[in-house]
């Protein structure tokens, strides 16, 4: 049974479409951070620029997952691989996964800018199913593959990765962490990603030993490990006996754009975070559902069905304003907090804003004292708040100079206007 991986995961968002006027309004970006390096999920417009600000190091990402190739949740890409490359810290190949067309997307812009990367790079793609496809852009016939042999100076071949039986695409699995997609309806195809750490050997009990007379040594390392010892005696230790049930590893489901996002219960039962965007308000669901896009209430269905214990509303549309910060007569995004929390519970949900950082605790190896269907209470989940403070300050200091150049502007107008008014 395989080690958990790291002691430290959480994720930090670096775009959620929620901050005002931070410049990455509108864009998507998720880092995942672990003690063996960081992982991203989307970069759409001034990713990079959010990355600088955060304390993530962008020498540090060596994966990034493409949901789908809508605009705001990739055209940061190109930009991003230059900051790494600036950075000049990677020796590791930097793996890209996402849909078939994301690599002649990058080797396109690496191309035609004549850019040479300080890394190599690799584009892993998802086949795409026939279901994924909309009837309405299956007549916009596009080529979206490129030349495997003619590759970009640093690009090396990447996979092709298509679905199994059951429509699930695993992208990377190790003995430490998994990583699977599925698909999500969208206007374009798009994918959901579950990350799954390994569980963690159980806790070897001394005191058992101790009854049966024996003394631990160097074998108990294999016992922990599931292994059947036979002692120089003859006499047998079986883990069973001995060794406390696993710690189930921590599972993380992020999504992409989605307006159905049930085939995500195959791989995400039992998660501890789910990440779903909210684009819209209940009110406006078949709005939000002709965009391709989901609501409070439906990104709330989905965790519960999943028994996930937080969930984090992300991806909001730009007519709610952050939660955090007070505007009067003005929609916020805790419209789509609370009618979330009304299926989910109190505890259960928050919204996400650019820079807040949720660490995911260690899980515990299950009693038989545990309620069924219980849930942890928010507290468990660390909060980082520090960087908001921060991004706070520096968005006061833009709301100060938007504020002057339109009074600036507005007195200019004036003046044209007497002008005007003044010559007839």
């Amino acid at each position: 049974m395989a080690k958990i991986s790291s002691s430290t995961m959480e994720i930090t968002f670096l775009g959620t479409g929620s901050a005002y006027p931070s410049p990455s309004r509108g864009a998507s970006c998720v880092i995942l951070k672990m003690d063996d390096g960081s992982w991203m999920f989307d970069c759409g417009e001034g990713s990079q620029i959010q990355l600088q600000k955060s304390k993530v190091k962008a020498g540090k990402v060596n994966k990034i997952f493409i949901s789908h190739l809508h605009g705001d949740h990739m055209f940061g890409l190109p930009g991003l691989l230059c900051t790494i490359s600036g950075n000049n810290q990677r020796s590791e190949p930097l793996e890209i996964y996402g849909p078939v067309g994301l690599r002649k997307f990058i080797r396109t812009s690496l191309e035609l800018s004549r850019t040479i990367l300080g890394f190599t790079y690799l584009v892993h793609e998802m086949k795409v199913l026939p279901c994924q496809i909309p009837s309405d852009i299956q007549k916009w016939k596009i080529n979206e593959l490129c030349d495997s042999n003619n590759l970009h100076p640093n690009e090396r071949k990447g996979r092709l990765i298509e679905a199994d039986q059951d429509k699930v695409w695993t992208l990377y699995s190790s003995e430490k962490i998994t990583v699977k997609a599925v698909y999500l309806k969208h206007r374009i195809p798009s994918f959901g990603f579950c990350v799954q750490e390994a569980s963690c050997p159980g806790k070897l009990d001394l005191s058992k030993l101790t009854l049966q007379g024996v003394k631990p040594g160097p074998w108990c390392k294999e016992v922990k490990d599931g292994k059947v010892v036979t002692l120089p005696d003859g006499r047998k230790i079986d883990p069973a006996d001995v060794v406390g049930p696993p710690k189930p590893g921590r599972k993380l489901v992020i999504l992409g754009d989605t307006c159905n996002s049930s085939e995500i219960y195959t791989v995400g039962t039992d998660a501890d975070v789910v990440v779903h965007e909210a684009t819209l308000q209940n009110s406006l669901k078949d709005m939000a559902l002709e965009k391709g896009h989901s609501t409070p209430e439906m990104a709330a269905e989905v965790a519960s069905d999943l028994k996930a214990r937080l969930l984090i509303l992300t991806h909001f549309s730009q007519r709610y304003l952050p939660v955090s910060e007070e505007y009067e007569e003005e929609e916020t995004v805790s419209i789509l907090l609370k009618e979330a929390v009304e299926i989910m519970g109190p505890n259960r949900v928050i919204a996400a804003e650019d820079f807040l950082t949720v660490t995911i605790p260690l899980r515990s190896a299950p009693t038989k004292n545990d309620a069924e269907g219980s849930a942890p209470n928010l507290a468990i989940f660390k909060q980082s708040s520090a960087l908001k403070r921060d991004h706070a300050e520096n968005s006061d200091s833009v709301k100060k100079n938007v504020e002057q150049c339109d009074r600036t502007y507005s007195e200019k107008t004036n003046v044209k206007r007497l002008k005007v008014e003044g010559s007839t």
